[in-house]
């Protein structure tokens, strides 16, 4: 399965290499509570609209492919920005899009080129607010997670970059180091998230009520649901709807505004992003 396949692969991985609540509410995140983690969505959650269009681009201006299969992800990021909402037919044309640009080139090209791309066009894109969340949850001695559909090389940096704990994310099949074209399971999007969530939980000994996630889109509803402590983060309007019904946490970085109910004080949202320190997911191979 998909979700299990990255939780192994971010568990090895790892393996290699808090603040006061306003109104009186109890300290959150717990400080030393070893039990708990934090799970993070990344597109429009971490970072300001999807990492698969920026690593795009970086890719086309290295060449990696034509004029008009960048105007095809142009495309699929303006609607992402529009809409506010992941579009399954939109993530499925971008993720075989991405894959046939990568078909042939080797991983270790891919890292390299994942790391210049970061510094050129997703450093500034990270949301400070939802760093600083994440930085929350760090300084109280927890493991934050990143979470996402994205490729598992763009959520390692990423996470390695924010000083994250490691990443589970969507994995491409590689042999002999050099990418074939196809993925490992399936893409790591919706239930698919939660079912990582839960199967790294359980390798790490967490109890899940005591943990927090963190997403924008009404499509990770299944893991947010599997946490004590769920957050709506830029919501989609599904999300936002469903978040106030269950009195969900929110939060919303894209205008300033502030919502009712709030476990972690915006000064945090200032923060400075963090050194990349902790190590980040390996990739899972398939190997003949």
């Amino acid at each position: 399965m998909a979700g299990e396949a990255a939780a192994e692969a971010a568990r090895k991985s790892t393996q290699d290499e808090s603040v006061s609540a306003p109104g009186g509410e109890p300290q959150f995140p717990v400080h030393g509570d070893d039990r708990a983690a934090a799970f993070f969505d990344l597109d429009n959650t971490v970072m300001q609209g999807a990492a698969l269009f920026h690593f795009g681009r970086g890719l086309y201006k290295r060449k990696f492919f034509r004029t008009r299969d960048l105007a095809r992800f142009a495309w699929q990021q303006a609607w992402f920005r529009l809409a506010g909402v992941e579009d399954p037919e939109h993530m499925q044309d971008a993720r075989d899009s991405a894959l046939s640009i990568v078909q042939g080139h080797r991983v270790s090209e891919l890292k390299s080129i994942g790391e210049e791309i970061y510094d050129e066009y997703m450093a500034e894109r990270i949301w400070p607010g939802t760093r600083a969340l994440a930085q929350a949850h760090l300084d109280a001695g927890q493991k934050v997670w990143l979470v996402t559909a994205a490729p598992v090389e763009i959520a390692q940096v990423i996470a390695r970059r924010l000083g994250l704990t490691g990443a589970l994310g969507t994995v491409a099949e590689s042999i002999g180091g050099v990418y074939t074209g196809k993925l490992v399971g399936e893409p790591l999007h919706g239930p698919a998230k939660a079912e990582a969530v839960r199967a790294l939980a359980v390798a790490e000994g967490l109890d899940l009520s005591r943990c927090a996630a963190y997403s924008d889109s009404h499509n990770d509803i299944p893991m947010l649901s599997l946490v004590g402590h769920p957050y709506a983060i830029n919501p989609d309007s599904k999300l936002r709807k469903h978040a106030r019904e269950l009195d969900w946490r929110l939060r919303d970085y894209r205008t300033g505004r502030k919502a009712a109910k709030v476990g972690i004080p915006a000064a945090a949202g200032v923060g400075a992003v963090a050194g990349g320190t902790a190590a980040a997911i390996a990739l899972h191979r398939r190997r003949r």
